[in-house]
């Protein structure tokens, strides 16, 4: 059967298909494509769907190349999904197991360069994931696209080469292996084929899908080279007489161009004289000295020239006062705005170096009066071009979370993060772009050609380094300004790089639009990949106003999943916002598929809400791992809370077989079992790193338990089992290999892979509460039963900064005695003192339980009690806890400012069970807000309550 979904496949006389469709061209094909849109965009109902862009009919169209990508929500991909059905392809899931590997991909390759972004993940770090859960012929989803890395990834699935360079095999039939070891060129295992997934790319930015369409586009790499350097060369003849400046002009010259400056409205000064071509303009803050309240320029004072760096300390130019940063005051400008038509305040810049070419050698110099007199021309000139004139995010003065009064005050518009000349240039390239799309470059200079490029030197080379400010928009006191002329010349090249070696991308469809809500049929999906926003970790709708301002199509921020102040949006709603869109990412999912979502931001809070919105919507974490992508953004290197490896959460959705159990069973104990049975199989069975194996951190009965419970409260069923019971039971039904929980036949694997391995993995304890204090100590006392003088100086070296901020310190010896047994000397000595006694000391080896000099080596030690005794102990540490969490609600009108989680834990989980919402309601509103977010096991009992409360209201 022919493939439907083969698209801008050639035919016969240059005719492509689409969707089943034959059309004599590209342009007939979008153009019919378009009147359907356009039609759509007519219908009120289309329009008011949730994360609709900002913009008129008109612009959405000028962007939009459907049915491959629309800068409004895709009506197209429906057709896409009818195509698919008609295949009747029978996807089964490809693994059942979680990709575990730690993944480290760098960034300086020219795909992943042709356009920045603000997070980016490497296409070929993509590539493994999607390579280890699909299979050619599979539907890959990507939510929170960004650039469309995802689209490139699934491309290049279908090319040896590219497949190859991951360090993969590939056979004469397109099977896919790992290396039976690192750099070995032996076939290790089988993971998948060579070919064409197809991939649906989603964002609620017109920004990042208009990028995202430039990487995966339809238009054919030649097409777009061509368009490119036509709407190039038309900009060079309108405005390349902004970019020149006089190479040692004569006092007569210099007088001859003013004149000549003056009578014309273009004028080309090399008709004066010899003329150089602008390599940079540096711009320099104008600022006051406080003592003498003399003006300078801050390249001049403050730079020292033998290294072009910036000093801490200077002196006045004036009166050689002790100068720095923080005791300078900013000199204001209230000059008329060339583009508003009135005055305007904002901080004084002047160019204060001009890099040029000339004889094709570089030189530098001051801007002399010609120079001075071109600019003053250029903001003069009333250019027959559109300009982008937009308040910032519509507001003008303090927009948003991202503003800053140091540097933006007086920075209301987008008009006025550019100097005039790139400003009129960048529009007048997209004017002559035969259409946006053969204009990718607009959002790839917008930022470059920005006052927020840095003038910086590198090594003492002036002005070799630089760039904007990775996350911010941060308008630095020394701007190098790059003629866009140069930086158009410079950026097409890289997109005509990244096009050829990309080719036509067939397989991506795009659409722009909250990920909440998605034109795609339920279980239709193969693997979803996502890298959401974080928190208030980046302000993306304010970040890409500037980009979106050139494309007259904006983010419907009302959508945005973030923490921001500006919109009043707490951790709750970016958390219930996360959760509309991973329940959409569960509903459009097939049962027993993966997805993955990227993770980057330290915080305990955002974590939290990332780990309960996914088990709201339905997913079950099976792994977390490292993504390594080499090269940190400001923050990352700079900010104490921002992460140096991102985080991979690998999460599955059970397959039917399991929820259709669950109903029939309910909250029974056989329904514990079958959850743990089920999860054990989507576990991994081992990790390997630099050749030892790594515990398998899901495998922990405790973590085992943690999500049985978020399992059961998904489906508002209590766990008829304690803590002390499932252990117990985990020990009865299940294999356990060092500490770690196993299916039997996992064990057998996980047996092979042991027997080489000298060392056993290690599970990591950080001990941040009474829980983890109380984790630790069983490991500990598990390996050695220890006094209580042993225990504290170890117990301790564990109780450093990391301690939660509103927690009690228990006592080491309440802990002791509410969870652990201590052998008095008695009885005869327990087996599990007995054992460390003879193992540890040659002189006890050999002796009875009962013998007297090992009963004397084991008093006062304490350890780990047997199952049944444990379950009296939890049994009595429950109602003591529960008479503490009694006190707790009969506290009125005051906050719990310190407070044991053990107890609000105990508390919300019997109140959970008797249906007490309003209880844990009302507590959670008594303890501090970050307290309640950073702590997953509260924050999953306080959701659960306002959901179950509103749904019973």
């Amino acid at each position: 059967m022919k493939d439907l979904l083969q698209t801008n496949k050639p035919s016969a006389g240059g005719s492509v298909e689409c969707l089943g469709m034959t059309f004599p061209s590209e342009d007939a094909r979008r153009e019919h494509f378009l009147k359907l849109l356009a039609e759509k965009l007519k219908d009120p109902d289309f329009r008011n769907q949730e994360g609709f862009p900002q913009g008129t009919d008109e612009a959405i169209l000028a962007l939009s190349d459907p049915p491959y990508y629309t800068a409004c929500p895709n009506p197209f991909l429906s057709d896409v999904f009818a195509a698919k059905r008609a295949q009747n392809r029978n996807n089964v899931p490809a693994h059942t197991e979680p990709f575990a590997a730690d993944v480290s991909e760098g960034k300086n390759e020219s795909v992943y360069l042709a356009h920045s972004y603000h997070t980016k993940v490497p296409h070929k770090a993509v590539m493994r994931y999607i390579l280890h859960y699909t299979k050619p012929g599979d539907v890959i989803l990507d939510g929170f696209c960004g650039t469309g890395m995802t689209g490139v990834a699934s491309h290049l699935c279908n090319n040896e080469k590219a497949i190859r360079s991951l360090g993969y095999i590939v056979d004469s039939s397109g099977t896919i292996f790992e290396p039976a070891s690192e750099g070995s060129t032996r076939k290790g295992k089988a993971i998948s084929s060579v070919g064409q997934r197809f991939t649906i790319l989603g964002d609620l930015s017109p920004a990042a899908t208009f990028i995202a369409a430039g990487y995966n586009s339809s238009i054919a790499p030649d097409d777009f080279e061509e368009k490119a350097d036509e709407a190039l060369k038309i900009v060079q003849e309108t405005i390349g007489w902004m970019f020149l400046t006089l190479h040692n002009p004569s006092e007569p010259s210099l007088e001859r161009a003013i004149g000549f400056i003056n009578k014309n409205e273009t004028p080309n000064i090399s008709n004066i004289g010899d003329c150089g071509r602008i390599n940079y303009t540096l711009w320099s803050d104008v600022f006051s000295c406080p003592e003498c309240a003399g003006e300078f320029v801050f390249w001049d004072a403050a730079v020292d020239r033998s290294t072009n760096q910036v000093l801490d300390d200077f002196l006045c130019p004036h009166c050689s006062a002790g100068l720095g940063r923080k005791n300078i005051e900013p000199v204001w400008s209230h000059d008329i705005d060339p583009v508003l038509g009135h005055s305007s305040r904002r901080v004084k810049q002047v160019p204060a170096l001009i890099s040029y070419i000339f004889g094709g050698k570089r030189y530098e110099k001051r801007p002399d009066r010609v120079d001075h007199a071109l600019l003053r021309k250029i903001d003069e000139l009333d250019p027959d071009i559109t300009l982008p004139v937009y308040p910032m995010m519509f507001k003008g003065e303090n927009w948003g979370d991202s503003w800053r009064a140091g540097y933006h005050a007086g920075v209301t518009h987008i008009h006025h993060f550019y100097g005039r000349r790139n400003f009129i240039g960048l529009a007048a390239y997209k004017k002559h772009s035969r259409h946006t799309l053969y204009a990718p470059n607009l959002t790839s200079t917008a930022l470059v050609a920005s006052k927020l490029y840095r003038f910086r030197s590198q090594g003492g080379s002036l002005g070799a380094g630089g760039g904007p400010m990775s996350g911010t928009l941060y308008l630095p006191s020394l701007v190098k300004e790059i003629p866009i002329l140069k930086l158009l010349k410079e950026h097409i090249k890289k997109t005509r790089q990244m096009r050829y070696a990309l080719g036509q991308v067939k397989n991506s469809f795009i659409t722009t639009g909250s990920m909440s809500q998605l034109p795609i049929p339920d279980s239709s999906v193969d693997y979803v990949f996502l890298d959401p926003p974080f928190g208030s970790n980046l302000m993306y709708a304010e970040l890409n106003f500037i980009w979106e301002a050139w494309l007259d199509v904006f983010t419907d921020t009302a959508a945005e999943a973030v923490q921001n102040k500006s919109q009043k949006k707490s951790i709750s709603d970016y958390r219930h916002i996360m959760a509309s869109c991973f329940r959409e990412a569960f509903r459009v999912l097939k049962p027993g598929c993966w997805m993955t979502v990227e993770f980057s931001n330290t915080q305990a809070s955002v974590w939290n809400a990332i780990q309960i919105a996914l088990q709201e919507a339905g997913f079950v974490v099976a792994n977390v791992s490292a993504l390594d992508k080499k090269q940190g953004s400001f923050k990352a290197v700079n900010t104490t809370t921002a992460v140096k490896q991102d985080l991979v959460i690998s999460a599955y959705k059970p397959n039917g077989g399991l929820e259709e159990r669950f109903i029939v069973r309910g909250g029974t104990e056989e329904s514990v079992w079958d959850f743990v049975r089920t999860h054990l199989s989507y576990l991994p069975i081992a990790k390997m790193k630099n050749g030892e194996l790594e515990y398998v951190v899901e495998r922990d009965p405790r973590i085992l338990f943690d999500r049985l419970v978020a399992w059961f409260v998904r489906h508002n069923v209590p766990v008829p089992l304690s803590t002390q019971e499932f252990q117990e039971g985990l020990s009865q039904r299940f294999s356990v290999r060092d500490g770690m929980v196993m299916l039997e036949e996992q064990a057998v694997e996980y047996d092979k892979k042991r027997a080489g391995i000298s060392q056993a993995p290690q599970l990591e304890l950080f001990v941040s509460d009474e829980r983890s204090a109380i984790d630790w100590l069983t490991d500990f006392l598990r390996r050695r039963p220890s006094t209580y003088q042993e225990i504290n100086p170890e117990f301790m070296t564990q109780l450093g900064a990391g301690w939660k901020k509103h927690e009690i310190r228990p006592e080491l010896s309440s802990l002791l005695e509410d969870n652990f047994l201590r052998y008095d000397g008695s009885w005869e000595v327990p087996s599990q003192i007995h054992s460390y006694l003879s193992s540890n000391f040659k002189d006890l080896r050999g002796l009875e339980k009962d013998d007297p000099r090992l009963k004397a080596k084991a008093k006062d030690r304490w350890y780990v009690p047997d199952p049944s005794k444990a379950k009296d102990l939890e049994q009595k540490r429950e109602r003591s806890l529960l008479k503490e969490f009694e006190a707790y609600k009969t506290a009125q009108g005051r906050r719990l400012r310190e407070f044991r989680l053990e107890v609000l834990r105990a508390g919300f989980k019997t109140a959970w069970a008797a249906r007490d919402y309003k209880t844990i309601i009302g507590i959670a509103q008594k303890i501090p807000e970050d307290a309640l977010q950073e702590d997953e096991k509260l924050l999953l009992w306080y959701d659960q309550a306002l959901t179950r409360m509103e749904a019973d209201a």
